[in-house]
């Protein structure tokens, strides 16, 4: 005989359950954030990144997207990450290392920088909504992922200074 004080567990305990089962079906419905995948996406260095994307950067949540060799993290999506994206040719847009991973820095778009792998191949391109989160602080939640893609040989930041410019005057 089931005794009163059990059956009224019983029924939270049930409760509980679909609760639970519901709201895990609720997150699962989640919209996918749609991105285009770069022209290289399947590059097998690009698996390598995506496997080990982070589930949050700079304390933003992980997305799913609809494209293979891409990452978004935040609600709305305030960092995207694309693998396989054109290898920057040099450049005179500035140049940043960032643990041992140089980036290209793109702020034509501002507030949304745009920050690319130079040195790599593929490259991979990282787009940050700067009214949310520091681009530094997302280029190094990122670093484990992207350096996967291994260097070029002899490709690197340089700044202006480090160049040897040959003087066409004389």
């Amino acid at each position: 005989m089931i005794t009163r004080s059990r059956r009224t567990a019983l029924r939270l305990v049930s409760s509980a359950t679909l609760v639970v089962a519901g709201a895990s079906l609720l997150t699962g419905c989640a919209a996918a954030v749609s991105l285009q995948p770069a022209d290289d996406a399947n590059n097998a260095d690009c698996a390598y990144v995506t496997v080990a994307l982070p589930p949050t950067v700079a304390d933003l949540p992980e997305r799913d997207t609809d494209a293979q060799a891409t990452g978004a993290w935040g609600s709305p999506a305030s960092i995207l990450l694309r693998c396989g994206v054109a290898v920057p040719e040099p450049t005179t847009l500035e140049c940043t290392t960032v643990n041992g991973v140089d980036w290209i820095i793109d702020d034509s778009d501002a507030p949304n920088y745009r920050f690319t792998t130079y040195g790599r191949d593929p490259a991979v391109e990282v787009i940050v909504d700067s009214d949310v989160v520091h681009g530094s602080t997302a280029l190094v939640d990122l670093e484990p992922a992207v350096s996967n893609v291994p260097t070029a040989p002899f490709t690197a930041c340089v700044g202006a200074d480090e160049l040897e410019i040959p003087d066409t005057t004389e």
